[in-house]
């Protein structure tokens, strides 16, 4: 959008949406009108003929470009057509459309989907964007020059050679502290996001920000057996919708299985509504501290799912991990993405653009064991020289060699209780929080003070509504995942970024708003119930999953780390590490660098903290090397490594 009244030329919106191709393979369009100019890269799911963007109507008064899906259009279309609205397309994209046309900015309320939208209202002269409640769709906005830009990612932004291309410290400060950086904050200096749940009208006179929707806790105790099994098949009826609407495509749909009790019951779902149909797809890897094969075999024999999985080895992460940097357009400090980014080419190399998976559970009943941790951590302060109370703790991570080989002493120094600590709103995270924020230690002196000018918790504090620290203790942790970790890493790094390198969309039934809507209305002890984590999910999936899957300790999705940087060696990871490197980009301090890879190299680098370090590290230096210092599709970084072994080791479940 051109303030100044100039018309946007075609060549910037073609320059803008090429680097997009991967987001949308099967058609691009671009649509100038007057001072606006809108481009379109599609992934044809629903109405594959005539829902082309970007789309308009009202003889071109409004147009709209649109990334993601409605899943109630067909309800919704129902009911503008008795309002007198006609359609000329079976597209949920022109839905969009008429019900802005009826409702105007309050029509983002109606939706049920995932979502990132911008419609171009010709009478009002004004650009209206909207992203869904949860942040599955991502929109990234920066204002040059007198215009306005905006794209589902950064990359397409800096085709315009007025927008600067710099490393935004404070952000870095936050991911080394939250793993996340708080919206509207992204990693680069003067490039915004929009955050979930808000909608963004753009004029010439003003730029207005509002909030929509936000995730509001309001207990209901039923803790009587007639109460709990009412709620059980509330939530069971939930999930069924939910998963039901997300099967609306004129495309096959497939399903993340990924052995635990989430992904299963999604599974189990959709089984049901599809039949034998079902094409399920899962990752395992070499190292059985990480694999869950068994349990993802287990499932599909259960549920009769033709399945199919990737084999993730180090090599496979190491040789990945420039590449999917440069999707994530974020320095990250965790491997996981890559694993997510191989199973997607899996899915996309079977014929599918569409799979379900089970992200969102753990946030919204009560999943995660920093739930579980936080209880324990109380329950050990009403005591706090106790010697019994802190070995709870080992039974947390069974799955996690590491803290079984501490002794009781690391435990009570990792996981310590200081009295100042228990009144905190940010109780239940400030071990993991504490834990990163020892990354800076690796930092520049000169970024280190910085730094010290601005809290990163202010950030946070002037994020949070004022609802929050009146949020009892369980439902302040629940929303600290829910809303920041979910859509800033979950849903980002692990979810739509390196599903859509692919061309692989991925629908969460868990997060149809009327499931968080309904599971935030739960007592938290109907999420746990003493220790016992998803209660309530798990009365609800009794019967439609394997015993063993829904008795098994949770186990988090995790990929090996740091060390296979070391074990499958590649050019890449000497050159953005060594010191004359480290000291171009001027992040990070080159001795503790160099400190770090030795302790690699000589294989005593194991804590969580040196592998979240090395990955930190690394990620930032290649992200410093795609989009700052050298030209994004980093031509130069990618003759630095080998080309790729086969990766995939494809098996097919019978029915």
């Amino acid at each position: 959008m051109d303030f100044r009244g100039n018309p946007v030329r075609n060549s910037e919106l073609a320059a803008m949406i090429s680097p997009l191709g991967h987001r949308g393979p099967d058609a691009k369009g671009i649509v100038s009108r007057e001072r606006i100019g809108l481009a379109h890269a599609r992934l044809s799911i629903i109405d594959l003929e005539g829902g082309q963007q970007p789309m308009s109507i009202a003889d071109g008064s409004l147009s709209i470009t649109f990334n993601g899906e409605i899943f109630n259009f067909i309800e919704l279309r129902e009911q503008l057509v008795k309002k007198g609205h006609t359609f000329t397309t079976r597209s949920d994209t022109e839905v969009i459309l008429h019900l802005y046309q009826e409702e105007g900015e309050d029509c983002v309320r109606h939706l049920n989907g995932q979502w990132a939208f911008a419609i171009w209202d010709s009478k009002r002269q004004q650009l209206f964007l909207s992203r869904d409640r949860l942040g599955v769709r991502p929109l990234f906005y920066t204002q040059v020059n007198g215009r306005f830009l905006f794209a589902s990612e950064i990359k397409a932004l800096f085709t315009n050679a007025e927008v600067s291309r710099q490393l935004d410290l404070q952000a870095l400060n936050q991911i080394l502290t939250f793993w996340v950086t708080i919206p509207p904050r992204t990693a680069f200096r003067n490039i915004c996001q929009l955050p979930p749940g808000h909608s963004l009208t753009v004029s010439e006179r003003e730029s207005r920000l509002r909030r929509y929707w936000d995730l509001e806790y309001c207990p209901q105790t039923e803790d009587t057996d007639e109460g709990e099994k009412r709620l059980t098949e509330v939530l069971l009826s939930l999930l069924l919708d939910a998963t039901r609407i997300r099967l609306r495509s004129d495309v096959p749909v497939g399903a993340y299985l990924s052995g635990g009790l989430d992904s299963t019951i999604i599974t189990a779902l959709t089984k049901q509504l599809v039949g034998d149909r079902l094409r399920t797809f899962s990752v395992g890897f070499d190292d059985p501290e990480y694999d869950e094969s068994p349990y993802q075999a287990e499932a599909s024999r259960f549920l009769h799912t033709q399945h199919s999985n990737v084999h993730c080895s180090a090599f496979d992460i190491a040789v990945n991990f420039p590449e999917v940097i440069r999707h994530t357009e974020q320095p990250i400090v965790r491997t996981a993405p890559v694993p997510l980014f191989l199973l997607s080419k899996l899915v996309r190399e079977s014929e599918f653009k569409v799979v379900l998976t089970g992200e969102g559970a753990d946030e919204m009943l009560g999943g995660y064991d920093i739930f579980k941790e936080a209880k324990i951590r109380r329950f050990w302060a009403r005591v706090p020289n106790s010697r019994l109370r802190p070995l709870l703790l080992r039974r947390l991570y069974p799955y996690m060699e590491g803290i079984q080989r501490q002794p009781a002493s690391y435990l009570e120094s990792f996981f310590h209780i200081k009295p100042e600590e228990l009144s905190s709103p940010y109780f239940s995270h400030l071990p993991r929080w504490e834990l990163t924020a020892k990354l800076k230690t690796l930092l520049s002196e000169e970024v280190r003070a910085e730094l010290n000018k601005h809290s990163c918790f202010d950030d946070l504090h002037h994020a949070l509504p004022g609802s929050f620290h009146s949020s009892g203790t369980f439902n302040q942790a629940e929303y600290l995942e829910a809303m920041f970790l979910l859509p800033g890493y979950i849903l980002s790094s692990q979810g739509d970024r390196v599903a859509m390198a692919h061309s692989v969309e991925g629908r969460y039934p868990f997060l149809d708003h009327r499931v968080v809507e309904f599971c935030s209305r739960l007592s938290p002890n109907l999420k746990m119930k003493v220790l016992d984590q998803k209660h309530l999910l798990k009365q609800a999936a009794s019967g439609l999953v394997p015993e063993s899957i829904l008795r098994r300790h949770k186990q988090p999705y995790r990929a090996p780390e740091g060390k296979t940087f070391f074990t499958s060696p590649q050019p890449y990871v000497s050159e953005v590490l060594r010191s004359e490197s480290i000291q171009k980009n001027g992040i990070f301090n080159a001795g503790t660098v160099a400190a770090l890879v030795s302790k690699f190299q000589k294989g005593k680098a194991s804590s969580t903290k040196d592998n979240m370090a090395l990955v930190a590290v690394l990620s930032t230096q290649i992200l410093m090397n795609q989009f700052i210092s050298r030209n994004e599709d980093c031509s130069d970084f990618a003759q630095l490594q080998p080309q790729p072994k086969r990766t995939f080791q494809i098996a097919a479940q019978p029915q």
